[in-house]
């Protein structure tokens, strides 16, 4: 791609960049706890008893409440915990791929249901190291934007993907601007969001003498051999549509409820005398009397003289505010699809009363893993493709999903017991309560199991370990 086609194409993507960015950060700040009931705090929570300069009504506390974190983390908790156990009918294959997946593969999966709740989407990118190892990682939402064909299969064409970097010799950042399609990656340069005169190409690749192995230059082009674009994207639903806005509104009711709340109860302990016809000079003398005396002096001038000394105070509607705080919590975790934590006021509940509390949850986390079901396929496929399988995009991949929750692991174990001599040992190992890695308790069942009649019968033993006589 030519700079002039790279120019046009960043200036048509950036309305729909700049858009996506804003709305991926105003997640960010609820999911960070800097609520827009913070604005005026810059981002920071605080109490403030004396914020406003009015005499009955000075405290300003801003203080955000953390919903929004607790439901994403509680979604990611739940769904990513124990990544899925991956299954391509060949136990060779299904190491090699856990293997390249890493151990911290659910970290990863987790911070994907995190990035894909706070803006929508969430983004893996592949490549193959300089050791010939297949890597991946986890682009930052903001800096990917998609462009996709317009019929009905809405094929990934081309990923433009935006980010800083720091010259070294100015101490300033300047933005990069990558290309990608299905054969190669083009980069460019930028030191302002205007382009005109302003785009460079950026030659970051060598370019090598195939014959003598010597470094001829650089170029700012690369083919990836990968015949696709190592980009994929996680949806969080069918419209990639951030979570918080769901229930926003509901967060933003409950915070100006209870710091309206703290502020009242500030301000009650403000109170102001009404003096009628009081008899001293100024208001120190009256202070002063009433520290020493705990009395004041009133002038009286006889019948149907209203002197004295009144109060003005604020009221709270304690029981209106509470009823209020309860409604809007309750229809917050509704609307979120989440688990009220206060819930869980109950011991020895049964397996139903916990499917029951976690019916909403689980609603929203199989909506999710239905969308990360595919996009973790095409993961699996790359990284069979990179492992030289030959049927690498037709074979069938089968994952299992686990859920991360609290249950009633007796009657689990009970139901299983009873199916036992009805199902497999396959489906016995991964309905088990107490395992995790139904593939690699599978293992260990046959382990067990040579053992044992190793140990009973010597002679099978022996022709378990091929040492069988001709």
């Amino acid at each position: 791609m030519e700079i002039k086609e790279m120019k046009k194409l960043l200036q048509l993507t950036d309305p729909r960049r700049t858009e996506f960015i804003n709305r991926f950060q105003k997640s960010l700040n609820y999911y960070f706890n800097k609520n827009d009931i913070t604005n005026r705090n810059n981002g920071e929570s605080k109490t403030n008893p004396d914020g406003k300069d009015e005499p009955l009504r000075k405290a300003d506390n801003r203080v955000s409440s953390n919903f929004h974190q607790l439901l994403v983390d509680q979604e990611a908790g739940y769904l990513a915990t124990i990544p899925p156990a991956i299954d391509v009918e060949d136990d060779k294959l299904n190491e090699d791929i856990k293997a390249t997946l890493g151990d911290n593969f659910n970290l990863r999966l987790n911070q994907l249901v995190v990035d894909a709740a706070n803006a929508g989407v969430a983004w893996i990118h592949y490549w193959i190291d300089k050791d010939n190892q297949f890597r991946y990682g986890i682009v930052p939402p903001g800096q990917v934007t998609p462009i996709y064909s317009s019929d009905l299969d809405k094929k990934l064409l081309a990923v433009r993907r935006t980010y800083q970097e720091l010259n070294p010799d100015t101490g300033k950042n300047y933005s990069v601007h990558e290309y990608w399609n299905d054969k190669t990656v083009t980069v460019f340069k930028s030191e302002t969001s205007n382009y005109d005169n302003l785009l460079q190409m950026n030659d970051r690749f060598p370019i090598f003498d195939a014959s003598t192995g010597n470094e001829l230059g650089s170029s700012n082009v690369l083919e990836h051999h990968f015949g696709r674009i190592p980009f994929i994207s996680f949806p969080k639903n069918k419209y990639e549509r951030p979570d918080l806005f769901k229930y926003k509104g509901l967060i933003d009711v409950y915070d100006n409820v209870y710091n309206g709340f703290v502020n009242d109860v500030d301000d009650v302990q403000q109170v102001i005398l009404v003096l009628t016809n009081y008899g001293g000079e100024d208001i120190d003398e009256l202070m002063d009397t009433m520290k020493e005396y705990k009395a004041i002096k009133l002038d009286n001038i006889g019948t149907g003289d209203k002197s004295g000394l009144d109060k003005l105070t604020i009221d709270i509607p304690t029981e209106a505010r509470n009823s209020l705080l309860d409604i809007t919590k309750s229809d917050l975790f509704v609307e979120a699809q989440g688990i009220d934590p206060t819930d869980f006021a109950t011991n020895n509940a049964t397996g139903t009363a916990i499917k029951m509390l976690y019916s909403h949850l689980e609603l929203k986390a199989s909506m999710t893993e239905s969308y990360f079901r595919d996009s973790l396929n095409e993961l699996v496929r790359a990284i069979m493709q990179w492992l030289n399988v030959s049927d690498y995009e037709g074979r069938k991949i089968n994952q299992k999903w686990t859920r991360t929750a609290i249950h009633n692991s007796l009657e689990d174990a009970q139901v299983i017991s009873q199916v036992a001599n009805y199902s497999s040992d396959e489906s016995i190992a991964k309905a088990n309560p107490i395992v995790d890695d139904w593939q690699e308790e599978m293992k260990n069942r046959r382990d067990d199991e040579v053992n044992r009649d190793g140990y009973s019968n010597p002679d099978n033993l022996n022709n378990l370990n091929g040492n069988e006589d001709d």
